[in-house]
């Protein structure tokens, strides 16, 4: 394994290091994710950036104490890792995000948390179990395609537990999108969606995801996105104006 280094994003460096994910400064969703990350640095949250020794970016972590997380999770005194990701092929499967687990893990001890939990699926836009299997967590719960990953500190502290979130989709009767700044790239989705809505001459209702409160008692497993019509949950994650296209053409018949 190469020499690398952890850095850590701060409000002051953010413009240097980037947020990772989305580096264009004039992409849309930089300047809101920039403001949201900003906010979120205040309540403890953490972006830290794995980079070898010619500062390429390997890999990135985001995590926040469980209180301030933007998913339906329920617990205190433990962080919870929002996203993770490690980019080229080559570098996964060689303990570079291990090292970000583990680094993540010393954070939440020195701030005397009783674990650390994050939510896995097999699905698209979030992490597979198989990571923090190996890093000695366990699914501690489950809903629908989403699990609930878990590695406690303190064995006496209450289990984190996911929020129930199929009951509120009913409240959503027409069209829906409903979204947060929580991930940059929706910004980008969210604008083509809006078009392909208003050309279809579809009443589609947009909201912006303004709070934790919100994102945990929201209508989607994922928390920071969803795409409802009639009471149903259509998508929970990021999609591109081709997939929306598609799902008009199955709800609508046309």
């Amino acid at each position: 394994m190469d020499t690398v280094r952890i850095v850590n994003v701060t409000p002051e460096n953010v413009l240097e290091q980037s947020l990772i994910c989305i580096k264009d400064l004039k992409n849309p969703g930089f300047p809101n994710k920039q403001k949201w990350f900003n906010q979120r640095f205040e309540e403890g949250m953490r972006l830290n950036i794995l980079r070898d020794q010619s500062e390429r970016p390997i890999a990135f972590i985001e995590y926040i104490p469980t209180e301030f997380a933007w998913r339906p999770v329920d617990a205190n005194n433990y962080m919870f890792i929002h996203c993770m990701y490690v980019y080229a092929n080559k570098d996964k499967h060689t303990g570079y995000g291990s090292m970000l687990v583990d680094n993540c893990e010393e954070d939440a001890t020195s701030r005397g948390m009783d674990g650390v939990c994050v939510m896995t699926s097999k699905g698209s836009w979030i992490a597979s179990k198989l990571l923090f299997e190996k890093n000695g967590f366990s699914e501690i719960d489950k809903r629908g395609r989403f699990e609930l990953m878990t590695k406690k500190f303190n064995e006496s502290a209450p289990d984190p537990k996911l929020i129930v979130w199929t009951a509120k989709q009913k409240n959503y009767q027409g069209w829906h999108l409903l979204y947060a700044d929580q991930c940059p790239w929706h910004e980008k989705s969210v604008l083509a969606i809006k078009e392909v809505a208003n050309e279809a001459g579809i009443n589609l209702q947009i909201k912006k995801i303004s709070s934790a409160h919100e994102a945990k008692n929201g209508p989607s497993g994922f928390g920071v996105f969803a795409l409802l019509h009639d009471g149903k949950l259509l998508e929970d994650h990021y999609l591109s104006q081709t997939r929306f296209i598609n799902i008009l053409k199955k709800e609508t018949g046309a």
